[in-house]
């Protein structure tokens, strides 16, 4: 890692790349070695970090940062014990890289497979969310990847303390400390210059608000997976169990407001729209949540909490305490309307009646869909994959929480007996 202000990056990339290819022949049993490495010393180096971090809570506190989005992206003191379990669950998780399938035989007298392999040095930009820093890193590692990481201003001291750790980590597991680096600085044309280094990085995982995907997007010379933007959507239907309902939504909006898998719009079948709409509004705006309403939803409602919705409202990923509310006429409209507004990420359908979950989850394409369940499963962690580097929303190479697996590519492997082409 080069900390000063003036960064090489064609130098930084060159080495990324000369220790992508040490991580590549490493054991499974000396990846965990490591990763247990990183998992002790993020534990024994915790309150180090915690300091760093609040250093970065201040400053964000003292340029008016929303608190609820300092809470759910920027503050890891109650998040340091998950994140060093996290570690320790990858270490258990199985490693795809070396993984043979779709074995067969080719004639002339050929064996063939597919091998999973690393996709080689990943380059991650992203917005807040120090436990990225480790994440990325953990995921990285396990399956064979360099990494080079930018994260965002906001958390500059916090992710150059985690750096620290999990550089030398690597350093006392006897791997090249390259193979996890940071670029420290907070200008961005260090991310321009990132983008182009295709001569060295694989992959951009960009992970942050729409303006950092459309930039990565226009600007990246090498492949984007874009991900992680999510106007999410809960449908209740007349036949939904409405208090279950009601816990399910609650949860989805209130657990971590300011993430992307948290709820943007709930849509209410016509049939139980005048009786559970109340509900959810007094549920929600208790603890602070404000609504904006379709007409239909709004002449519903007399609440101090309910204001008319405006145009874009739809288009909104709210990323704190507001929740839009449509009443539509049935499950047509509400596949309509996610259709139109989703960005593909996570959606849902609160129902009893399995008919009309099934058409829902085949009519949605979105990277996650639900049926009577929360949007907020849509994590590597809760999903048992470990933890995760990014949600993807793209349909080619990845999609939905990328992990172990999403990290690999793969190569063919071709055996024969000295056999030419006929």
């Amino acid at each position: 890692m080069i900390s000063s202000d003036v960064i090489n990056m064609l130098e930084l990339g060159q080495r990324a790349k000369a220790a992508s290819q040490h991580l590549a022949a490493l054991t499974t049993e000396q990846k965990n070695a490591a990763l247990g490495r990183i998992a002790d010393l993020l534990a024994a180096h915790t309150d180090d970090i915690l300091r760093a971090n609040r250093e970065d809570i201040a400053r964000a506190t003292a340029n008016g940062v929303d608190p609820v989005w300092i809470r759910d992206r920027l503050d890891l003191e109650k998040r340091m014990s998950g994140l060093i379990a996290d570690v320790r669950r990858v270490v258990d998780l199985p490693d795809p890289v070396g993984t043979v399938y779709d074995e067969r035989d080719v004639p002339p007298n050929l064996r063939v497979h597919k091998r999973r392999v690393p996709i080689g040095v990943l380059g991650v930009i992203y917005e807040s969310r120090p436990n990225v820093t480790v994440d990325v890193s953990t995921l990285a590692l396990k399956t064979g990847n360099a990494v080079i990481l930018r994260g965002g201003s906001d958390t500059l001291t916090t992710n150059l303390a985690l750096v620290d750790v999990l550089r030398r980590a690597l350093r006392e597991a006897g791997i090249p400390d390259d193979a996890m680096q940071y670029v420290a600085s907070a200008d961005r044309r260090y991310v321009t210059e990132m983008l182009k280094l295709h001569q060295f990085i694989d992959l951009i995982i960009p992970r942050g608000g729409a303006s950092l995907h459309d930039f990565c997007r226009e600007h990246s010379t090498i492949p984007v997976i874009i991900g992680g933007m999510g106007i999410c959507h809960l449908f209740v239907d007349h036949s939904a169990n409405l208090p279950a309902s009601l816990d399910v939504i609650a949860n989805a909006k209130l657990q971590r407001p300011a993430v992307c898998n948290a709820l943007d719009t709930l849509l209410v079948h016509e049939r139980i729209a005048a009786s559970f709409l109340p509900q959810v509004v007094e549920r929600l705006a208790a603890a602070g949540v404000q609504f904006r309403a379709e007409p239909r939803a709004h002449a519903l409602l007399d609440h101090p909490a309910v204001r008319a919705a405006r145009e874009g409202d739809f288009d909104t990923e709210w990323m704190g305490l507001t929740l839009g509310l449509k009443v539509v006429r049935d499950l047509d409209e509400a596949i309509a309307h996610i259709r139109a507004h989703s960005t593909q990420h996570s959606d849902g359908i609160l129902t009893e009646d399995a008919a009309a979950a099934e058409r829902f989850l085949n009519a949605v394409d979105s990277a996650a869909v639900y049926w009577n369940a929360s949007t907020r499963f849509t994590d590597g962690s809760a999903l048992g994959l470990g933890a995760e580097v990014a949600i993807s929303t793209q349909k080619l190479h990845a999609r939905g929480p990328m992990a172990l697996e999403e990290l690999t590519t793969y190569k063919w492997v071709v055996v024969g007996q000295y056999t030419p082409r006929p």
